[in-house]
């Protein structure tokens, strides 16, 4: 496709933004992966300039939409686009499982920074469940990365 750069990540958010908003039977919602960061990371580590301000805010809209406190999420977006424009060059050479492995630590400590933050604010834990949506995010990174590869290439 003949896309700017621009065009193809404001695209992939608005649609990463509603797949993250659209209600979903509470069964299914335990194990919904978390959309927006997976086109984050994607994106910061094939344009890393997009990388942390991208994050941020991305981060401040789910925080608009459903976030208890405002900037949690925020905050552990940008760290997760941090981490992707840092090791960029690295995770982008390893084929797709690879990706998914690196993407699964990343998930959870994307998890781990929410959890945290929601016992340092007195919000409830919730259960272990709440683990689930970075395996699920892990499990997508294929074919997530495969249709967002589709949307833009970088001139050589």
């Amino acid at each position: 496709m003949n896309v700017s750069p621009r065009g193809a990540i404001f695209r992939s958010v608005l649609v990463a933004l509603v797949l993250t908003l659209v209600p979903l039977p509470s069964w299914l919602a335990i194990a919904r992966p978390d959309f927006l960061v997976l086109v984050v990371f994607y994106w910061a580590i094939q344009i890393p300039r997009s990388g942390i301000g991208l994050g941020w805010i991305c981060g401040l809209l789910i925080d608009a939409f459903q976030g208890p406190v405002l900037g949690e999420h925020a905050l552990a977006v940008a760290l997760v686009a941090y981490l992707g424009v840092r090791e960029s060059q690295r995770i982008r050479t390893k084929p797709l499982i690879q990706q998914a492995l690196v993407l699964l630590a990343v998930l959870v400590l994307y998890e781990f920074v929410l959890w945290a933050i929601d016992g340092w604010t007195g919000h409830p834990l919730t259960t272990p469940l709440r683990w689930l949506p970075a395996f699920t995010g892990a499990l997508l990174w294929p074919p997530v990365a495969a249709m967002l590869a589709r949307t833009y290439r970088p001139r050589a």
